[in-house]
């Protein structure tokens, strides 16, 4: 009996220690990677510090194409290469294409609900979370790309993203303009203002697009850019409005026959992060991702302007009828629309950020 006795206590005391075990020996764990805006991972490396790394998930809706035929995809992988490059591994840029993640709205969803840290949209999708960007749907402002990217990489465009990322937790990173729009029809030809009028139009879901639309006389349809290809198709809507580099990736040119060139607005593509992935990160790392931001916004806006200054002729390849409006047709376009539209967002925003965009323009 003593010696059953014995054994238990020595058995006590062998589990007793066990449980007092203390952390691995440093240089004994292994690295691991963590979300951005959930948890961050560390890397022992034998009796150095710690270092955090961090995984940015990028959705987007570009499919896997050649960068050669994408300026979304040529800025998002070649931030992915700057950034992964110059920061030593501890960052890590994860690509989902093809809208794997969603469509534009659900990506910038996903960036407000810290479930995803990246993506890339079209400005007019961040009105949603961001009133102040309606100012950028307005039609006729903007002469053509290059005065649009101008003032988006000036003084006016630093203030204003930094005021989005305060005003909807999306921190704009970069942005260009990608091309003016133009609206193409299935049945119908469209020559001056006044042939537009009764057309029935989709449009992204923008009040001021609506109120663009309406102001020619024609009819609005809002829908994700997923649901368009379908709904021209199946004639629930008459036409839509792209810069032609959109028009060819989206195969638009299958599904219309016509293209005028009216040039309505200047497309502008944005380059966002999640406003809690971009805290999280250190200032080094920080001052990585800006940079690298920084470093390919040139080489992707120049992409996309080579891409569209030959999309009209590929458009006309493709069997395309595409109708250039003279002067002063393209006047009586543009004139038709704008005047409603900025009214309407100095009823909403109030007469200063118009004028200051106004001003930031004439000044470029």
């Amino acid at each position: 009996m003593k010696r059953l006795t014995a054994l238990a206590l020595a058995l006590s005391l062998c589990f007793a220690l066990a449980g007092c075990g203390g952390n691995p020996a440093p240089g004994g764990g292994s690295s691991a990677k963590g979300s951005a805006s959930g948890e961050k991972s560390t890397a022992p490396k034998g009796d150095s510090p710690t270092e955090e790394t961090y995984v940015l998930k990028f959705g987007m809706q570009q499919g896997n194409v050649d960068r050669s035929e994408s300026a979304e995809v040529t800025w998002v992988e070649r931030f992915k290469e700057e950034v992964e490059a110059n920061s030593n591994g501890r960052i890590t840029v994860e690509i989902y294409p093809s809208a794997q993640l969603g469509s534009q709205e659900d990506n910038v969803t996903s960036l407000i609900n810290n479930s995803l840290e990246m993506t890339c949209v079209n400005s007019t999708i961040l009105n949603s979370v961001s009133a102040r960007t309606m100012v950028l749907a307005c039609p006729a402002l903007f002469a053509n790309e290059e005065q649009c990217d101008a003032v988006l990489a000036g003084e006016w465009g630093q203030k204003f993203w930094d005021d989005v990322a305060t005003d909807s937790g999306v921190r704009v990173l970069a942005a260009f303009c990608n091309g003016m729009r133009s609206f193409t029809t299935s049945n119908k030809e469209l020559t001056t203002v006044d042939t537009a009028r009764g057309v029935t139009f989709r449009v992204m879901t923008s009040a001021v697009y609506e109120k663009m639309v309406e102001a020619i006389g024609a009819n609005p349809v809002p829908m994700p850019g997923s649901e368009m290809y379908t709904a021209m198709q199946n004639g629930t809507v008459d036409g839509q409005e792209n810069p032609p580099v959109n028009i060819l990736n989206d195969k638009t040119y299958e599904v219309q026959k016509y293209l005028v060139l009216d040039k309505h607005v200047a497309s502008v593509v944005t380059f966002d992060i999640s406003e809690a992935a971009w805290q999280n990160l250190p200032e080094d790392l920080q001052k990585v991702v800006s940079e690298a931001a920084a470093a390919v916004t040139p080489e992707a806006a120049a992409v996309c302007k080579t891409l569209n200054d030959n999309g009209v002729a590929k458009l006309r390849e493709l069997g395309m009828s595409v109708y250039e409006p003279t002067e002063a047709e393209l006047a009586d376009w543009h004139n038709a629309m704008r005047d409603p539209c900025v009214e309407y967002v100095k009823g909403q925003l109030g007469d200063e950020i118009v004028d200051e965009l106004l001003a930031a323009i004439e000044a470029a």
